[in-house]
């Protein structure tokens, strides 16, 4: 099974840019998806329900997802995924290793 992001059931998203935030103590992570022009507002449908990241391991689900408008047209979404605990961020970590690897994307960190 390929690791799959998506807004809407069974509509496969490309993501534009996904930043990661943890606290000091590792106790609190988010991470924040962003996707320009996503394949679910294309020809008028906007049956955003989630944010659901699918792999082998299952799916991690977030109900945070806001768009961004543009003279009233939705441009974009944002969405949010908020990981607490360190078993959390290693599942999210594995699940964005998969995503990467099978869409030529790449972690850079910042000092």
């Amino acid at each position: 099974m390929t690791a799959r992001i998506q807004l809407a059931r069974g509509i496969d998203e490309d993501v534009s840019d996904v930043r990661i935030t943890r606290s000091r103590d590792g106790a609190f992570s988010v991470a924040k998806f962003y996707f320009q022009k996503p394949k679910c507002l294309e020809n008028g449908e906007q049956n955003i329900t989630g944010l659901y990241l699918i792999d082998e391991e299952g799916e991690l689900i977030s109900r945070s997802v806001n768009a961004k408008f543009l003279n009233g047209e939705a441009t974009g979404i944002e969405a949010e995924y908020k990981m607490r605990g360190e078993a959390e961020f290693q599942r999210f970590l594995r699940f964005m290793e998969r995503f990467a690897a099978e869409n030529g994307l790449e972690l850079t960190r910042n000092s």
